[in-house]
Parts: C-alpha cells; structure tokens; sequence
C-alpha cells in the first residue's frame, strides 16, 4: 500500500505556532489529539454531527473530524486548552459549568464550551432558545442539556453562579419551633 503524499502545514494553535508534517489524508482532529497533545479535543462519531472534536478556525466552529489537517495552513485555531485551564485559570464557561453541574462523565464537555465560546463571541446574550439552536452539533448522554443551557446564559447575564432560583434550598431550623435541634 502506497503512503499518503505529505505536507508541511504551519498554523496558530492557541496563539502559540506549531508546524506539522502531515500526510495529506490525515484529519485536524488527530493532529491535534495525537500530534499536538491536545487532549481536550476528541474523536467518537467521525460524521460531524456529536460535537466533541469542536475547535475554533478562523472565528467559526468546525467539526475537527471532518476537516483535513492541510486546510489548517495560515490558520489560526483554538481548542477547550487555549479557552482556560487551572493553571492559566479558568474561563468563564469552564467556571459556570462546573458550578451549574453541567457537566457528568465529561467526555462532552470540551466541544460544548468550545461551542458555547463560538457562540458567545457571536452572540454576547443569546436567548434560550439561540443557546439550545446552537448546541443542535452537541451530543451528551449524561445531562439532559438544561444545566449546560443555564450555565452558558449564565455567562452571558455577566455571572458563574446559578440563579436564586435553582441549587438546593437550605432550610434552618430554629430553637423555638417544635422538633427543633438543641
């Protein structure tokens, strides 16, 4: 079996230079994940369609798996890393989620910030609804969505924390009522 011709292809990835010789078959997603050690962004459905190979090109959200490392040449690309990390600190997304509980196994969760941070820079107060439009690329199967939801519009109200109206109501008891702890 003949190799794939190959490439040289230099590009920005988050903000920071790297080039890479690629056989020109080869997909973004892989260069990334297996050249590049960018862990966060990952491979599962190869159709574009779960949105866990999410990165930023050029300003728009691409699916990695469909997209041929060489159309990375010149580019410059951001992936869940070059969003935050703990020891540069956390975005505001990566914040919000965790405090919303919008994250479970987590295999999602970096192609839904990623997702979340493209529209965000689209659309600095999406609307419900233009939050759940936007994530239709998104696949998870641990969080039925609404908390990923709240923690983006979160954001986007300027705020990490959940809203008064959700998290667990805390109920004090007090000395003089009957039943009540000494």
């Amino acid at each position: 079996m003949a190799q794939a011709e190959r490439k040289v292809v230099s590009f920005m990835l988050n903000g920071e230079p790297v080039e890479a010789a690629v056989p020109v078959t080869r997909y973004l997603v892989d260069v990334i994940r297996e050249d590049l050690s960018m862990m966060g962004t990952k491979r599962a459905c190869d159709q574009g369609v779960c949105g866990t190979c999410s990165v930023i090109m050029d300003g728009k959200l691409v699916s990695s798996c469909l997209t041929l490392a060489v159309r990375a040449e010149g580019a410059e690309i951001t992936t869940i890393e070059g969003i935050g990390s703990m020891e540069e600190g956390l975005h505001p997304l990566q914040d919000s989620f965790a405090k919303h509980g919008a994250t479970q196994c987590g295999y999602c969760t970096p192609g839904m910030i990623v997702s979340a941070y493209a529209l965000l820079n689209e659309n600095s107060d999406p609307t419900e609804e233009e939050i759940k439009h936007w994530l239709t690329g998104n696949l998870c199967r641990c969080t039925g969505y609404q908390k990923i939801v709240d923690a983006i519009r979160a954001v986007a109200e300027g705020r990490t924390e959940p809203g008064p109206d959700l998290g667990t109501v805390i109920v004090k008891a007090y000395e003089n009522e009957p039943g009540a702890a000494k």
